[in-house]
């Protein structure tokens, strides 16, 4: 798996929430967004098209 980078705009309030977290957690920022986004029901359910996620 190639490895891709990801650019964000979060507020101040939102990124310090983040880093404290992390760091109580004694992991990488990276590592909490992955664990959250491996949590996330998958959207493709019956659902033929990987592009069309519906809100």
């Amino acid at each position: 798996m190639k490895n891709k980078a990801l650019k964000i705009r979060i507020s101040e309030r939102r990124l310090s929430k983040l880093q404290i977290y992390a760091a109580k957690a004694d992991k990488t920022m990276t590592q909490v967004m992955e664990e959250l986004i491996d949590s996330l029901p998958d959207a493709n359910i019956g659902n033929s098209s990987p592009t069309n996620i519906s809100d």
